[in-house]
């Protein structure tokens, strides 16, 4: 659907989810474009955003923390590494984790990609269709119900099995 078409198509006749999903895809492909430079991914790039929020993180909290399955972490992870944005360590309390840190050049081009996705939503959010903080806020609530949802979903999965 071109974006005339999908301008005029009714907002209610269109599933939340899938206005998600456009929006999703479309800050990916936007970042995607111009993360070239630093030889990363956006997938890559919150993977950094997570190493860098929480000190002494393994691979199993980030995975947990950006809904990604291990194995796909471990690649990123892998191939962040081998960039030298990231280093690994054994846990010593638990030496089947890695414990990940940023390197200092993991932390630059952190700082450096951050500039894209505040100006992605500084263009998005240009013409105040709606106080980006506001949304921001009902986005957490419902992302917060969601997870909710779906924990109390697998927990009676668990008690049928």
């Amino acid at each position: 659907m071109s974006c005339e078409e999908f301008r005029e198509t009714e907002a209610r006749d269109i599933p939340i989810g899938k206005l998600i999903s456009i929006i999703s895809k479309g800050q990916t492909i936007f970042i995607n474009h111009k993360l070239n430079e630093f030889g990363i991914n956006s997938t890559q790039l919150f993977l950094l955003y997570e190493i860098d929020y929480q000190d002494d993180i393994n691979q199993e909290q980030i995975a947990s923390r950006c809904t990604i399955n291990k194995g796909a972490v471990a690649r990123s992870i892998k191939k962040l590494e081998e960039k030298n944005l990231v280093k690994r360590e054994i846990d010593s309390g638990n030496r089947r984790q890695n414990k990940v840190f940023l390197t200092p050049q993991g932390k630059d081009v952190l700082n450096r990609s951050s500039s894209i996705l505040e100006n992605w939503e500084k263009e998005v959010f240009d013409g105040e269709i709606i106080n980006k903080e506001e949304f921001q806020i009902i986005l957490k609530d419902i992302a917060i119900k969601i997870m909710e949802i779906n924990e109390r979903e697998a927990e009676n999965e668990q008690k049928e099995e």
